[in-house]
């Protein structure tokens, strides 16, 4: 509403002119981090995408009871570890982190019983820092394929661990 002309007014609260801004323009994905496929990139290293990770995070301290680590294995490395792998898991089924996913991944690398002495090995260098390195818990969850991913932990007791873990 305008003001009248008779009301005093001080040059500070005088209607100032609008400044009209320009329309947008068309918006194209042509920055270098846009993903121009429809769906998320897959590979090495990128992840499985999926709904309410972090829960895994949560899930795994109820293992913590439950594992049976050797001399020079740490603890938050393997959770770290097989978080990853649990979560991934998890994403390929397209739900959130559930017991059985942790179970799987902590029951493949040995962590929930007697672990022959060469996949003992194999996991101590593999877990090795891997609470500290997004990287290395990479190249676990990547290690182990999708179909081994897809069985039920019951169905992992009396198979050999190397065929079960693309190396």
């Amino acid at each position: 509403m305008p003001q009248p002309e008779f009301v005093p007014v001080r040059t500070t609260d005088e209607v100032r002119p609008v400044e009209r801004l320009p329309p947008p323009k068309r918006w194209r994905p042509d920055r270098p981090g846009e993903i121009r496929s429809p769906g998320q990139p897959t590979g090495p290293g990128l992840g499985t995408p999926g709904p309410d990770q972090g829960y895994a995070l949560r899930l795994a301290h109820l293992f913590q009871d439950r594992l049976r680590l050797v001399e020079g294995e740490d603890e938050h490395d393997v959770v770290a570890g097989c978080v990853a792998v649990a979560m991934r898991r998890a994403a390929l089924f397209g739900r959130a982190p559930m017991g059985p996913d942790l179970e799987l991944a902590f029951g493949l690398f040995g962590f929930l019983g007697e672990a022959p002495a060469d996949l003992v090995e194999f996991r101590r260098q593999l877990f090795s820092g891997a609470g500290h390195h997004y990287w290395d818990q990479r190249v676990i969850a990547d290690l182990v394929p999708d179909e081994t991913l897809r069985r039920r932990p019951d169905q992992m007791a009396g198979a050999d661990w190397r065929s079960l873990i693309s190396q």
